[in-house]
């Protein structure tokens, strides 16, 4: 009988297909639906007499029973003889039982009965001695940390729904397998020029022995010259100060980054120094969105938004001394004498303002904010609000770089489902950072080539 026949003779017959292609695992189940094997086990589960999941339920049992099969069929590759051959009689090894062993699993808790020789030489494969669990819960442990739960809800949650009970010190464990390759990723080789480099921190809650505080994340996205952003690095410090910037900027330095033309950053005094002492021919561009939250705070909120659009034709003036005689008009309007701190917010910002007008507005809408930093933190506030706070900086690290990561591929597998959509069909978002390609790059990139044909062409070529 042909492979083929034999598979239609049994309907859970195990082979390959008619072409000669292996069997997947659909085509397993698509046969056993159509051979009706699981009308009568859903319509148990309809009826709820039989649970899917969790303690007793028929997926835990079918894994134990598939599991235990195939130990079987190891420890008898082991051995060299099948249960009961009596070609084993005399030989040095034989079968002696089995040892009980509770493996946590996506489904719940399954109760293993693993095979054993006397010799004690058996080393199963399938279910190795001292593993506890599958690795697709290891995997669902971390993706429901990068998402934001706790550790403590992460326990609560697999109790409460697959029957699983796992200590705080496991959970935080398996979270932990993935510090090395964090530690990898923070220390990996970057490229040698950065056309532009967004830098920018939020603030997150740590534990300090028995009190805590608040810490900023420090964070840095760079532009390749493909147009591509990535995530250089995520570091943790108590305050977000220009001396702590000025280490960073000479990490990124030291890991490969010999030159970076533009740097985009908000106000904070003493930054464009720090950047400068790494990279003394950078430009450094003060975020406008910054500096406006800066004016506004010194004025009223019935008057903010006429303040915001006699503003606005500073930073959209097309040189920066059309932009000068802007804000000397709006100083001497009456909302810049009544609200004359505003005017000096600007005045003092006023050469870290206005390098991004010399560009064009392919470029300049680039480099006028931080919001591709922006947008990142705006995502991450998001999943770490609800943690109240970190046991330590390097737990603020792992799960900021769990939840990039996380985020990217949840938007991946969403454009994955919109494949082959007409493009006004395709709702998915986009990339948000790692990987993401900026908007308009080709013009942009030529000009910052025209700009700086010396420092950019050699990387071109």
């Amino acid at each position: 009988m042909s492979v083929v026949d034999d598979q239609d003779a049994h309907p859970l017959g195990a082979g390959r297909k008619a072409g000669g292609e292996p069997e997947t695992a659909r085509d397993a189940v698509n046969r056993m639906i159509n051979a009706g094997l699981l009308d009568g086990l859903m319509s148990k589960v309809d009826a709820g007499e039989l649970a899917l999941t969790g303690d007793g339920g028929f997926l835990p049992e079918m894994i134990k029973a598939v599991l235990e099969r195939g130990l079987a069929a190891e420890q008898t590759a082991h051995l060299g003889y099948e249960k009961g051959d009596p070609a084993g009689r005399g030989t040095s090894n034989s079968r002696n039982g089995s040892t009980p062993k509770t493996l946590a699993t996506e489904v719940g808790d399954v109760a293993l009965d693993v095979p054993r020789d006397r010799a004690g030489t058996f080393e199963p494969r399938l279910v190795p001695k001292g593993s506890r669990r599958t690795g697709g819960l290891d995997e669902m442990i971390i993706s429901l940390y990068a998402g934001g739960m706790t550790v403590r809800d992460i326990s609560h949650h697999l109790a409460r729904t697959l029957g699983t009970e796992l200590s705080h010190d496991t959970i935080s464990t398996i979270t932990d397998s993935v510090l090395e390759e964090v530690k990898a990723w923070q220390s990996r080789p970057l490229e040698e020029i950065y056309p532009i480099v967004y830098l920018d921190a939020l603030m997150i809650k740590v534990r300090d022995g028995h009190q805590v505080r608040n810490r900023a994340a420090h964070i840095a996205v760079g532009v390749d010259l493909d147009g591509v952003k990535h995530v250089l690095g995520i570091w943790v410090q108590a305050t977000e100060g220009a001396k702590f910037w000025a280490g960073v900027c000479a990490e990124l330095r030291n890991r490969g980054i010999r030159d970076v033309l533009i740097v985009c950053c908000d106000g904070l005094t003493g930054f464009p120094e720090a950047i400068e002492a790494t990279w003394p021919h950078t430009i450094v561009q003060t975020c406008t969105v910054h500096l406006l939250r800066a004016a506004m705070r010194f004025v009223s909120y019935g008057d903010r938004k006429k303040v915001a659009a006699a503003l606005k034709p500073i930073y959209t003036a097309p040189t920066d001394e059309a932009a000068r005689l802007e804000l000397d008009a709006f100083a001497e309007s009456d909302l810049g004498r009544r609200y004359p701190a505003a005017v000096m917010t600007w005045t003092n910002a006023w050469e870290r303002f206005i390098p991004f007008l010399a560009f064009p507005p392919e470029l300049r809408k680039i480099i006028y904010t931080t919001n591709a930093i922006e947008s990142l933190n705006y995502q991450l506030r998001k999943i770490i609000k609800n943690r109240g706070h970190f046991p330590n900086d390097d737990a603020a690290i792992k799960l900021l770089w769990l939840a990039i990561r996380d985020i990217e591929d949840k938007r991946a597998r969403a454009r994955a489902k919109e494949k082959g959509l007409p493009a006004t069909a395709r709702r998915a978002p986009a990339r948000l950072v790692e990987g993401a390609v900026v908007l308009g790059w080709k013009q942009a990139l030529g000009a910052l080539a025209l700009a700086y044909p010396e420092r950019i062409n050699p990387y071109l070529s």
